[in-house]
């Protein structure tokens, strides 16, 4: 079949205006709604204007913003799987312990412009009429794109449910447009309750042919709008969160069947394969290979720069370009993410206390513990002796002494030891007279999650890896496919609990700074075991030998309240209906 897959392009969309929760102009960019619904043109323009609320993980590809480093830094960073520079950065209330309804993290608010947007659009699209124009030689191009627009706003309002529920749970959840007064009193609707919206609403969209595969065969072969196979990947993402312990603390293996069953529809579709050309860190943000990629389901693209480079390249490599208060500002892999890539053959590998490296495999080399590891290990991270191509290009040296070496973050050093290699475009350069931009891109979903998501999903409903139930493939089967992708061995039989503990390494790296980590702890229940220590490596030169040492960053606070997100305290005046989550 031929591959299908799709990416979110954002074309001009209308400005929309800053407004109070819920309340705002869905049409300020126009003289008056009426207007806009009179011409196919600005029709579709209004839809486009939906598609711009996609959030992303790092917000700086859109709007950059360096006051306060909440833009340029990643969500990983609020994870045990990284650290920002900045230490006065929004995502450090997440560390530190100062998050609160009044110290707000990622609120995503916003998403409630979209979603008014959306309902707003769909009460329009209803009255639309072309007819008069029935001459014109574009009208039935504009027919056969108006068929899906309202299917396309219907999922795209219900990933912005999906994205506020995995913040907050309980959500207040407009299906309508609402007047002022009903925005302030609106009430939460139970978490359990919008995910059932949410799949009902995917499962209207992927029947009858309401959305397509592709659109290569459809006018103008637009490859920016939503597919029948997002819409699938959504109800199973929402399904997989509703099964996950966070949300299902009895076990209920009812759910776990149901994301599977979700999973597994997207695996029978035929529509999406896995690609080994994602793995190759060469790649990592390179945009033909991604847009034609055949496991991509859905990115967002943006604007061609070089501000991702600017503020993630090893300092060195940016020739002066960054400079003074901006010289933190940059994501950081820390040693606790680096622990988690295996060897190439599959063996652990870990930095211990006041021992070193230490592998069962017998090709391991302490003195090169970098080399020989899993793929995506080269993907995600930059480290000492590794080859760099951006700017001028070198070898890392983060070594005492060493060329990208600097003793504090203001300075230009690291505090874990490590840089970060995914998203970066190595091309990049900062040459004076010869800077270069690169289209950058945002993962959204791959068909890799897919996988993982039903091997997830089989293994917690049959409590066994090598079930198949009412499938052809095992959970086992199901995460060695990835692996296998990579260039990674296969994992063995196994126990159930050790498979889990193996599948959620298997998330961590496959996804590491695709802004899962930060999710699945949450989901997963585990942020008391893996979000109080952040640590880095410390490298010791003596002629042609390095002593590693494993180096304890950070002390991070964690409260088990962080599982979900403090309705913002400044909602909470507006509506008072906004009951806050516990704890906080």
């Amino acid at each position: 079949m031929k591959t299908k897959h799709i990416i979110l392009a954002l074309l001009s969309p209308l400005a929309f205006a800053s407004c109070d929760y819920l309340d705002f102009d869905e049409t300020s960019g126009l003289v008056t709604k009426e207007n806009v619904y009179l011409y196919f043109n600005s029709t579709k323009q209004a839809l486009t204007q939906v598609y711009s609320y996609m959030p992303q993980g790092y917000e700086a590809f859109t709007t950059l913003n360096t006051v306060n480093g909440e833009d340029l830094a990643m969500r990983d960073c609020a994870s045990d799987d990284g650290e920002f520079g900045a230490t006065g950065a929004t995502v450090q209330y997440v560390n530190n312990g100062s998050w609160s309804a009044i110290n707000t993290y990622d609120t995503a608010w916003e998403l409630y412009e979209g979603i008014r947007a959306a309902n707003s659009f769909l009460v329009e699209i209803e009255n639309t009429d072309f007819t008069r124009y029935e001459e014109d030689g574009q009208y039935q191009n504009w027919i056969r794109q108006l068929r899906y627009f309202p299917y396309e706003a219907r999922v795209l309002r219900a990933y912005y449910f999906f994205e506020l529920a995995r913040r907050y749970g309980d959500i207040a959840m407009p299906t309508t447009v609402l007047t002022a007064e009903q925005a302030n009193t609106i009430e939460k609707t139970p978490f359990d309750d919008v995910i059932s919206f949410i799949v009902d609403e995917c499962d209207a969209c992927i029947s009858n042919n309401n959305l397509p595969d592709s659109y290569v065969n459809e006018p103008n072969s637009e490859v920016g709008r939503i597919t029948r196979g997002f819409a699938m990947a959504l109800k199973s993402k929402a399904l997989l969160y509703a099964a996950s312990p966070l949300h299902n603390p009895t076990g209920d293996t009812q759910r776990w069947r149901e994301s599977a069953q979700a999973a597994w529809d997207i695996i029978n579709s035929g529509l999406y394969t896995l690609d080994p050309n994602l793995v190759d860190a060469s790649t990592g943000n390179d945009y033909t290979t991604i847009l034609n990629s055949p496991e991509v389901v859905l990115f967002r693209s943006n604007s061609a720069d070089s501000e991702f480079e600017l503020y993630n390249y090893p300092l060195r490599f940016t020739n002066g370009n960054r400079s003074g208060t901006d010289i933190p500002y940059t994501n950081f892999p820390s040693q606790n993410l680096v622990d988690a890539f295996e060897t190439v053959n599959g063996y652990a590998v870990t930095l211990e206390d006041n021992v070193g490296w230490v592998s069962d495999d017998p090709n391991f080399d302490p003195q090169a513990p970098y080399d020989n590891r899993d793929p995506r290990f080269y993907r995600t991270i930059l480290a000492n002796g590794m080859e760099f191509s951006g700017g001028q290009g070198g070898t890392i040296e983060t070594y005492e002494g060493g060329s990208d070496y600097y003793s504090t973050i203001e300075a230009g050093g690291t505090p874990t030891g490590y840089f970060l290699r995914r998203y970066v475009n190595e091309s990049t350069s900062f040459e004076t007279g010869a800077v270069t931009s690169f289209q950058h891109v945002w993962m959204i979903y791959r068909y890799a999650e897919t996988l993982l998501t039903y091997a997830e999903s089989m293994v917690n409903l049959y409590n066994d890896p090598e079930a198949t139930g009412d499938y052809g493939l095992s959970a086992r089967a199901a995460l060695n496919q990835v692996r296998t992708n990579a260039g990674m061995p296969e994992i063995p039989a196994c126990s159930a609990s050790e498979f889990i503990e193996r599948l959620r390494n298997e998330w961590r790296v496959e996804f590491a700074f695709e802004d899962h980590r930060f999710w699945d702890v949450r989901r997963w229940q585990i942020g008391n075991e893996t979000q109080r220590q952040l640590y880095g490596v410390r490298i010791v030169r003596s002629g042609n030998t390095y002593t590693y040492y494993k180096n304890l960053y950070e002390t991070r606070t964690w409260a088990d309240r962080m599982y979900l997100y403090p309705i913002p305290q400044e909602e909470r005046f507006k509506n008072t209906n906004l009951t806050q989550n516990t704890g906080w």
